[in-house]
């Protein structure tokens, strides 16, 4: 059977062929009695609060699992909106707000939306893999523009201003960042909005580990800098919340209506029981608890970075957000692909080698989530100081 043109252009999401053989080598280690220590799915270990928990199960015994509207329950709209009053100091029309399924809904729409065959779309390397299959999914192309530690592994407006060309039509950018946990300054983030309004693109920014940030220098939306900012987020990461696909995207006024009709035939509407349930996600206690398990997060990154610098894997940036750490391991190998197999297999650690997330020099990088226990990161730690020392030896 003849496949789309399109589905040539997705490329692999090669972290499922690390979790496929993790998973095999965890079935036959568990009947060895030996553990496996996963960090590499970007999940967070901890589910949803009880309080989201229970306003869900009171939902489906309630019934309440009829469509909704395309841009989900006006009440969750409302909720979203006053959350980006109360924690970022910004007022935003609860219509600018559109539920989706998942942020990964949000950006397939958003290309949709914007994305024509031929135009170009600036993204950042590294980047998320998805991100730039999204794009592709719209028949657009992908213009990555290479990044270091100077800029913390994020894209400069000067950088942007010198890449637009005659087919660029917008700008992708992550904040704080899957793979590199790194986040745009603010003011250089305000450039950027103003080098792309000036060309007439638009500029989409992921937000969705923007609330797990342990640095206030970045701890406000987009949208407090440009109104003209699309904004994707997700109830999955702060919030804990994966497996319940739900995410929200702020637009201009003036995308509402187009949005709403799209979304409307590509989805028809977010999962009701999901937005019932992330309803209690703004509840006090919810909140609160969301802020402890982010300071734990931030705990964990706090054990791990050392222990991984005094192994000589380097880290050139501290994270400032989320739960990745991104590693330079070219002092111990010239292929981190080979390199992270290589640890699966003698140690039972589970990293994610640099081939899906960077263009530039994916042989040295490996990313590291560190969305697990802070006892298993220490045993992680030491059983990679063991595999480092045999290796040397």
């Amino acid at each position: 059977m003849r496949l789309a043109a399109r589905v040539g252009r997705i490329e692999p999401f090669y972290v499922m062929e690390v979790v496929r053989a993790a998973l095999e080598q965890q079935r036959q280690w568990a009947e060895q009695g030996r553990s496996m220590i996963h960090l590499s799915v970007g999940e967070p270990d901890f589910t949803a609060a009880p309080a989201v928990v229970e306003a869900g199960v009171r939902a489906l015994r309630a019934g309440a699992t009829g469509y909704t509207l395309a841009g989900g329950l006006s009440a969750l709209r409302e909720a979203i909106a006053r959350h980006y009053a109360q924690r970022h100091g910004v007022t935003i029309d609860p219509e600018r707000v559109f539920v989706t399924a998942g942020a990964s809904a949000a950006l397939t729409l958003a290309c949709q939306l914007l994305v024509d065959p031929g135009d170009e779309v600036l993204l950042p390397d590294p980047t998320y893999p998805c991100n730039k299959n999204f794009v592709a999914a719209a028949g657009g192309s992908v213009r990555l523009l290479p990044t270091d530690a100077a800029t913390r592994f994020q894209p400069t407006a000067a950088q942007i201003e010198a890449a637009w060309g005659p087919a660029t039509r917008g700008v992708l950018l992550a904040s704080p960042s899957n793979p590199t946990g790194t986040s745009i300054e603010p003011d250089e983030l305000a450039r950027i909005a103003a080098v792309v309004r000036a060309r007439g693109g638009f500029l989409l920014v992921d937000e969705i580990y923007l609330e797990l940030g342990f640095d206030p220098r970045y701890a406000r939306s987009a949208l407090a800098l440009d109104d003209g900012i699309i904004s994707i987020n997700s109830f999955s990461k702060y919030f804990q919340m994966t497996g319940w696909r739900l995410g929200w995207m702020v637009v201009p006024p003036e995308l509402v209506e187009p949005l709403g009709r799209l979304a409307s035939n590509l989805f028809i509407c977010p999962s009701t029981p999901a937005q019932h349930a992330a309803l209690a996600c703004f509840e006090p206690e919810t909140l609160a608890e969301a802020e402890r398990r982010r300071a734990e997060f931030q705990r964990r990154r706090d054990v791990i970075v050392p222990a991984l610098r005094a192994l000589g894997l380097e880290v050139p940036v501290l994270p400032d957000g989320a739960f990745y750490v991104w590693v330079d391991c070219a002092r111990h190998t010239r292929d981190s692909w080979e390199f992270c197999f290589d640890v699966m297999r003698a140690t039972g650690v589970v990293l994610v080698p640099g081939r899906d997330f960077v263009a530039a020099e994916p042989q040295r990088w490996f990313r590291l989530s560190y969305a697990n226990s802070v006892d298993n990161l220490r045993e992680a730690a030491s059983r990679l100081a063991g595999f480092l020392s045999a290796r040397a030896g």
